[in-house]
């Protein structure tokens, strides 16, 4: 099978189109024809080992020091059931799903392997294997930490970092809540946000929104590089800072200001549950969220792909198609 092998740490230009052995799924696993993966932040992230000296660190322990020991990279993917093990029950061959492979990764290939009760669901009805495949990273994500939120209907959202793969499915996760939603993004985003359900946009490189007067009941700062003294500021009484990327400074902030006040900073781990994919599947079924896609690329443009998202200027998610008639080297 044709697969995107990471041959060390680097830039794009690491990454290798080969021929590898078809895997086989063990007496609990299914066998996905991956049909379309994306390129997210985090696949690039852990590609370059761009990221703090700490987490270099724990990348390295926990992945290999000189190149991953999982050589094929990308965490969510969109597909068809090839074959089951023995001992399934939930899928059968010809079942159509999406997936979240989380640090299993495999993603960038024509077939990946996976727990039959992992993170993996039957798609949803009314997409794409495109769309499909730019669920579950961000959507699994968006969910997890609004929860923690306990969003009441009528309460004011704010989302920084509302216009990729985690945002742009918090803006619609919390309108589906019943909050009146406001969007942080740049100039070129805002139409975007506006599109998917956002009540108000504020753009970054215009205004600072800390300073326009507004509180809200709930901020989810996606990215984390907003001011944390600021966002503070801008949260109601008995409000939530949900820190969805928090550095440590953050984190111990965080702590202090829960202590201190009414005012609750969450942050920390996530996790994620087969139960929270088939709730998005049920809301986007029901038309209440729907996958922003940038741009497609084939799986033997994956190095253009991982170019253009380390730019940082993407908008909602980057997809990648397989096509299962190409060959290596054509």
């Amino acid at each position: 099978m044709k697969a995107i092998v990471c041959t060390r740490y680097g830039p794009p230009e690491v990454l290798r189109l080969k021929e590898r052995e078809k895997p086989t799924p063990k007496d609990n696993e299914v066998l996905v024809r991956v049909h379309a993966a994306t390129v997210t932040k985090g696949d690039c992230e852990l590609r370059s080992l761009n990221l703090p000296l700490t987490w270099q660190l724990f990348v390295r322990i926990g992945f290999g020091f000189r190149a991953p020991r999982k050589k094929v990279l990308g965490q969510e993917l969109a597909g068809e059931i090839e074959s089951v093990g023995r001992d399934v029950k939930l899928f059968k061959k010809g079942d159509q799903v999406f997936a979240f492979t989380g640090l299993r990764l495999g993603a960038y290939a024509e077939y990946n392997c996976l727990p039959e009760k992992g993170l993996v669901a039957i798609k949803p009805a009314n997409m794409t294997f495109e769309e499909a495949a730019a669920v579950p990273v961000g959507g699994l994500h968006a969910l997890n930490c609004l929860r923690k939120g306990n969003i009441q209907s009528g309460q004011k959202v704010l989302v920084i970092g509302a216009g990729g793969t985690v945002g742009t499915p918090a803006v619609q996760l919390a309108k589906s809540f019943g909050a009146e939603v406001t969007g942080v993004d740049s100039t070129g985003k805002l139409e975007m946000l506006r599109s998917i359900g956002a009540d108000k946009v504020v753009d970054y490189t215009q205004e600072d929104f800390t300073k326009n007067g507004e509180s809200y009941d709930v901020i989810f700062d996606v990215v984390g590089k907003s001011s944390f003294s600021s966002c503070i500021r801008s949260l109601k009484e008995r409000g939530f800072y949900l820190l969805g990327n928090p550095g440590l400074s953050q984190l111990v902030r965080g702590l202090w200001a829960s202590m201190t006040s009414s005012k609750k900073v969450i942050g920390g781990t996530v996790s994620y549950k087969t139960e929270d994919l088939v709730f998005l599947r049920e809301l986007i079924e029901a038309g209440k969220i729907r996958s922003v896609i940038d741009r497609r690329y084939t799986l033997e443009q994956i190095v253009e792909a991982h170019r253009y998202v380390d730019t940082g200027q993407k908008t909602g998610s980057v997809v990648i198609t397989v096509d299962h008639d190409a060959r290596v080297g054509d």
